[in-house]
């Protein structure tokens, strides 16, 4: 199975999202180029955190998408485009894979992906979006202090191929990016809420305030969490706002 956008493969570099950035401020690309990486010096997460991954071991790369037309009150429905392709993508390896809000990917309480996107604007709308995504698969050990790392190899005992996993991704997000282009957000979102981390019951939150337990009743449409605790209190956090609570 070939990849539907053109993969450009490079042994390292600081950051994917980086260097297709630069790469693009020489010549256009077009849609759904993406660069994998080997490895990244400066590899990092959602709000400055830093991502740990052993060369050659784990997929590490970033797709440019255009997608115009998309309001920047809704450019949340990116990340739930891209969560849920990498969520189908790894579910060909085992299941459930969850996501964890708003956009770490999971495998029981162990945190398999994670996703960065950082998106241009131009007057009120999204002009380009790079989405990178770092994908633990090959790794056998994780040495930073990250909490819940785990790999595909850690679960299954097996060596994964990357470039299988990339394509299968690639295919997903290019199927499901045509939903969102055809104005089918409504089948998107549906699907993210399906597989939403810890979607029922009530578990254990901590905000400012402390600790507390609560259910998770939607994630709207700018992304904001919405939970209800035991009391039947209804609270609304943006992303940082509250953490799971996960042992």
């Amino acid at each position: 199975m070939n990849a539907p956008y053109p993969v450009i493969e490079i042994t390292e570099t600081s950051s994917t999202n980086d260097y297709i950035r630069q790469l693009n401020g020489k010549e256009p690309l077009a849609e759904g180029t993406t660069v994998s990486a080997g490895f990244q010096l400066s590899g990092r997460g959602q709000v400055g955190n830093s991502w740990e991954s052993e060369a050659g071991k784990n997929l590490l790369f970033s797709t440019l998408l255009y997608p115009t037309g998309i309001k920047i009150t809704e450019q949340f429905i990116l990340s739930q485009l891209v969560a849920v392709s990498i969520q189908e993508a790894l579910e060909n390896y085992l299941a459930p894979i969850t996501i964890k809000w708003p956009n770490d990917i999971y495998y029981g309480d162990k945190k398999l992906a994670g996703i960065l996107i950082e998106n241009d604007l131009c007057a009120a709308e999204i002009s380009l979006s790079i989405i990178g995504l770092g994908v633990n698969v090959n790794q056998s050990r994780f040495y930073s202090d990250a909490p819940n790392p785990v790999s595909l190899l850690q679960l299954l005992g097996i060596e994964i191929d990357k470039r299988l996993l990339l394509t299968d991704y690639l295919t997903r997000l290019a199927a499901n990016y045509s939903l969102l282009k055809n104005g089918e957000v409504n089948e998107l979102r549906k699907c993210y809420h399906a597989a939403l981390f810890r979607r029922e019951g009530f578990h254990p939150f901590r905000d400012n305030a402390g600790l507390f337990s609560a259910q998770i009743e939607e994630i709207d449409t700018s992304g904001y969490l919405h939970l209800v605790t035991e009391s039947g209190e209804c609270r609304k956090y943006f992303f940082k706002e509250v953490s799971f609570v996960i042992h």
